[in-house]
């Protein structure tokens, strides 16, 4: 009799045990997206934050407060593209909705498809940088040889007038990195 509830103990152990398993399995993967959200909805790590226009619309803009945006684009080694900001800086009007002009070029002889990421610096910035519209919400097919010009709407919350970790922030940097979409398993 001892030995069938030892046996009965043991497959109870079991079970815990790949419940758990499965449950970190399932845990790995969901900590991307999970992540990603999490990071959004923050502003963590200097992750813009995405805005509709009427919740843009409610803003006022900070009197006579204004701050240095300074735009970076960057292309991955795998994707024969250019990629430019019109302008490399501007000067806004803190709560102000302004708009920055990115051009890309495919160079290269066939249609490819790319997505860009996003980050902004200083990461105390990150929670009050917002996005109204972005070409990096989608992402971009172009043709060979053809150069598109891709708008950012943008503004920056005058929260961050009050927040002592950022309300120094005299610069911040938008950062975009246009990377190939993996299209049906091809490689590109």
């Amino acid at each position: 009799m001892q030995w069938i509830n030892q046996l009965d103990r043991n497959i109870r152990t079991g079970l815990w045990v790949g419940m758990i398993a499965v449950a970190m399995t399932a845990l790995g993967f969901a900590a991307v997206p999970l992540y990603r959200i999490f990071c959004q909805v923050t502003g963590f790590g200097g992750t813009t934050m995405r805005v509709t226009e009427e919740e843009a619309s409610k803003f006022v803009v900070a009197d006579g407060k204004t701050i240095s945006v300074r735009f970076d684009s960057n292309v991955s080694g795998n994707l024969p593209w250019s990629f430019r900001p019109e302008r490399q800086r501007d000067t806004i009007s803190i709560g102000a909705r302004d708009m920055m002009v990115f051009v890309a070029r495919n160079d290269s002889d066939r249609p490819i498809t790319g997505t860009a990421t996003f980050n902004v610096t200083p990461t105390q910035a990150g929670p009050y940088f917002s996005k109204v519209q972005c070409f990096c919400f989608t992402e971009q097919r172009l043709e060979p040889g053809q150069e598109v010009r891709m708008p950012v709407i943008y503004y920056v919350d005058p929260k961050l007038l009050d927040d002592v970790d950022a309300r120094d922030v005299k610069e911040i940097t938008l950062s975009y990195t246009f990377y190939p979409v993996d299209e049906a398993g091809s490689g590109r």
